[in-house]
This record gives C-alpha cells, sequence and structure tokens, in this order.
C-alpha cells in the first residue's frame, strides 16, 4: 500500500533510536523523526536492530508474518534473521521494526570493537532492503543515518534500485558526527556482497591504502547528504572538521545541506517534564529555584542556594572539549563562588579528572558515573547555567534543553552551537548564553568569569533566562524541513 495522496512513503534506518537504544543524540534525532513525520500523516517506517537490551516482551513487538527465519548471506557469512514490529513508545503510534538476529545482536552494547562489527550493520542495511521488498512496500525515501547504514545508497544503485519496491527510491544520508565512519580492512570487501561487476564503485584511493570507509560511500552515492546544523555543514567541508572526508563532501556541492536538530518539547519541558515535581515557566519561577535548592541537598552539596550552579551531561570525550577544564575549573572554583554537577561517563582521564574534582571540592562539585535520565532533567532544570566547550559539535541537544529551563548555555562557536546560542550583549539586552570562541582553555576561562558576573547582576541574568526560555527549537520546525528536501527528491 502507497502512501495516502500527498504523504510520503519513508523508511528510516538507524542504528539506535531512544528510548529502546541509546548512546547519544543520534537516538533521539531518529525517534523524533519517526514521531513527528507519523503525527504528519507520512508513512514513516523506522527498522533498527533488536538489540538484547531490548525487551521486545514489554513492548507488545508481534513478529511480521512475512518475515521469520529470513536467509541473508553476505561473502562467505550466513545469518537468519527475523522482523518485529511495535508501536515506538512516545512517538504517537508511529512504527519501529525490530531486525532480530541474535548472532549479531545479542551482546553486551549496542556498539562493540568486535572484529565484526561492520558485519553488524551491513546485515542491518541489507534486511531492510529484504523486508520493505518482501512487504510489498513501495519505498519513496530511505533515510539513513550515520555511516551503519550508509552502504544503502549504493546498494540502491548497484542491486536494489531494480526491484519495483525501491523504483522510485531516492536517498538521504544525515550525518550525526562525522567523527565515526565505520572504517573496516579492503580484505573485507567480499562482506559487501557486491555483484561482481561494480566493485569499481568502491572508493579505489581508499581500497589502495588497505581499508573501505562506510560513511565515505554514503556521501558518494546518497542523492541528498544532510548533517544537523547548518553552521556544521559548512565545517565538515573543511580540513579541521571534515576529518578526512572534506574532500569528498566537496565535491558533492549542493547535495549538501545543514537542517538544525529539534527539541522534542512534549519530553524537554519545564512547564510539565514527568521527571520533575515541580513545574515552571519565564513568568513563574520559583519552581526553579525550589528545583535548585533540592539538587544541591540531594548532591549532598552545602553551598548557600544563592551560589550560581553549573551542570553538564554528556558523553566524556574529547570532542566535548574537556581538556579545557583541567586548569580553568580548579582556578574558578578556588577563585569565586561555584557549585558543579557533572553527570556522565566516557574516557577515563576525564571520569578521573572529575572525580578529583568532586574530592578536592567536597560540597561544592558532585560527579554522578553514568547516565541516569531522570537526573539529567533535574540537572537541566534546576542548574543555573550549562556548560558545553565543544571542540567540534554537529549539533548538540542540551544547549537548547538549557535554554528552555532557563540554565544559560555556555558555549564554544562551533556547529549547532554557533546556530543555537547567541552570545549575550548587555548594551542591548539581547542574546541567550555566553559564546568563546577559540579552543583553547583562557578563551573558556574568559567564558566561566563572564557568566559569572552576569549571574551577579539580576536584572541581566533575568533577562538573559528569559530570552532562552522564548527560543523555538521545536521539532516541527525541523521536519518542515526534512519534508522540504523529500518533496524536492521526490520531485527530480
Amino acid at each position: 500500500m502507497s502512501a495516502a495522496p500527498g504523504k510520503l512513503a519513508i523508511c528510516l534506518l538507524a542504528s539506535e533510536v531512544a528510548p529502546l537504544s541509546k548512546t547519544g543524540g543520534l537516538g533521539d534525532v531518529v525517534h523524533a523523526l519517526a514521531k513527528y513525520l507519523h503525527a504528519d500523516g507520512h508513512d514513516v517506517r523506522l527498522f533498527t536492530p533488536c538489540y538484547a537490551s531490548i525487551d521486545a516482551g514489554a513492548l507488545a513487538a508481534r513478529p511480521v508474518a512475512a518475515l521469520q527465519q529470513l536467509p541473508l548471506e553476505l561473502g562467505e557469512h550466513r545469518y537468519v534473521f527475523s522482523v518485529l514490529e511495535a508501536a515506538l513508545p512516545g512517538a504517537g503510534g508511529a512504527p519501529v521494526f525490530l531486525i532480530d538476529c541474535p548472532a549479531l545482536y545479542a551482546r553486551a552494547s549496542l556498539y562493540t570493537s568486535d572484529p565484526d562489527e561492520h558485519l553488524r550493520f551491513l546485515v542491518l542495511t541489507r534486511a531492510v532492503f529484504v523486508s520493505c521488498a518482501l512487504l510489498g512496500w513501495p519505498v519513496q525515501i530511505l533515510h539513513c543515518n550515520d555511516w551503519h547504514t550508509a552502504f544503502a545508497p549504493l546498494y540502491l544503485r548497484t542491486e536494489y534500485g531494480r526491484q519495483p519496491a525501491f523504483a522510485a527510491a531516492r536517498t538521504v544520508l544525515t550525518i550525526h558526527n562525522i567523527g565515526y565512519q565505520g572504517i573496516f580492512p579492503a580484505a573485507d570487501v567480499a562482506d559487501l556482497g557486491l555483484p561482481a561487476g561494480d566493485a569499481h564503485l568502491l572508493h579505489q584511493e581508499d581500497l589502495r591504502a588497505g581499508n573501505i570507509n562506510a560513511l565515505r560511500h554514503g556521501i558518494l552515492y546518497a542523492d541528498a547528504i544532510t548533517t544537523v546544523s547548518p553552521t556544521h555543514a559548512h565545517e565538515i567541508c573543511t580540513a579541521q572538521y571534515g576529518m578526512g572526508l572534506e574532500d569528498s563532501l566537496r565535491a558533492r556541492g549542493a547535495a549538501l545541506t545543514g537542517i538544525l536538530n529539534g527539541v522534542d518539547y512534549d519530553e524537554w519541558d519545564p512547564r510539565r517534564d514527568r521527571f520533575l515535581p515541580v513545574h515552571f515557566d519565564p513568568e513563574h519561577l520559583a519552581g526553579k529555584a525550589a528545583l535548585k535548592r533540592e539538587l544541591l541537598t540531594r548532591l549532598r552539596l552545602t553551598v548557600a542556594p544563592e551560589v550560581p550552579f553549573a551542570g553538564i551531561v554528556s558523553r566524556l570525550a574529547a570532542q566535548k572539549g574537556f581538556e579545557l577544564m583541567f586548569e580553568t575549573l580548579p582556578r574558578v572554583l578556588s577563585a569565586r563562588p561555584l557549585a558543579l554537577a557533572v553527570l556522565g561517563s566516557g574516557e577515563a582521564k576525564y571520569e578521573q579528572f572529575f572525580a578529583k574534582l568532586a574530592r578536592s571540592f567536597p560540597g561544592r562539585v558532585a560527579f554522578e558515573s553514568g547516565y541516569d535520565e531522570e537526573l539529567s532533567h533535574w540537572i537541566e532544570a534546576a542548574c543555573d547555567l550549562f556548560l558545553m566547550p565543544s571542540r567540534y559539535e554537529p549539533c548538540g541537544l542540551n544547549q537548547m534543553y538549557s535554554l528552555r529551563y532557563g540554565t544559560v548555555p555556555v558555549v564554544r562557536r562551533t556547529g549547532g552551537l554557533a546556530d543555537s546560542v547567541r552570545h549575550y550583549d548587555a548594551a542591548t539586552g539581547t542574546g541567550t548564553g555566553v559564546v568563546f570562541n577559540d579552543f583553547d582553555a583562557p578563551a573558556f576561562e574568559w567564558a566561566l568569569d563572564t557568566v559569572l558576573d552576569l549571574y551577579a547582576q539580576p536584572a541581566h541574568w533575568s533577562r538573559l533566562m528569559r530570552n532562552g526560555m522564548s527560543q523555538d527549537f521545536s521539532w516541527k520546525r525541523a521536519v518542515r524541513e526534512y519534508v522540504g528536501l523529500y518533496r524536492r527528491l521526490t520531485a527530480d
């Protein structure tokens, strides 16, 4: 059955989707796309692995009759997969199709360093083509995400485009994080399962260097490429941010665009946040103050409620700029009143730094290792300011969450941070945060001093909070841009 008149048949492929499987922003973005495209009446079907961590029973997932115990071959490898269908939680009835292949997905974590990591996602991509063909579903837009499904455009060109289900299909690749490219040895080229006459379509220079780069092939063959902010779309065409793919991206010209991610305000809004016992809005901020007092107590921080309270919720990775804090935070904490709550996990050196910081400043710094959805909402709601000094940031979501909660973001001018936060101008009262330019410790320390000076001026701070809370970064805006792109592709 095709989509209703004026509506599109959109196949989403992703390695993760919140709340079923999530390591970062990709899972949130894919969930929101499915939710809002479905709400607009499009026939959107999301395919993702059935990881061991997903409780299919709790989802009331049911086997798709035509898609059970299907064989799939890639080179010398033989797999069998089945497909389960469920309603994606919190997505208004949008369907999610789980590719069930225990040999590949019944592992302790979503992503691994196992030698068959590339096969795990080649099978996902192939299984989507097989499933749509057997369902007789004529796909108009095949929207793949990051390296995990980036071979879909090449598969469509070499093999599946001749099948009725994909005869009219156009492809979109969204790059959420260009730092992860899915590189595997050229010796494993047979694992791609390409027809014998199509090997010339692979990137020959990479092959000669002994590698196959999944993300590069998506860039080469997708009809359209998007990344998750306009500024980042320009950045990744440069050697500084392109991670070795800048030449391939520049060669695609106007096929590359940036669409700023949205925020799901059903989940992230202080007026109705399900994790908070008290709600607030720009005209009634007493609830934020109450939450601040409660979180300080919960984290065993002993500063007075009047002391500025900073928050961090993040993967602890080099991308996020934490090395700028190594000298800066101890110095600022020693010189000025400030409390800090950190939630995250990742590289050992960053975990060790924040653990030591908490020991060095007892009662002022709290570090919680790991991820806790409830605590992340509390930090966004209760803190006065939020720190994101990223080395690069394709989009970032936490700065947009922070704006909604009146929590002033302190960010570096890069990627989506540059597109979503405007530096506050005290002379005009305009702006939504504190923005610094250079990726170095003095620039970050300047930003911290600037935001703490503003905090000490209640009139400016109140204006800054309310400016941020008035911003609209809803997914309705972002989805309109995606649908416009889809329509241009299907009109060609």
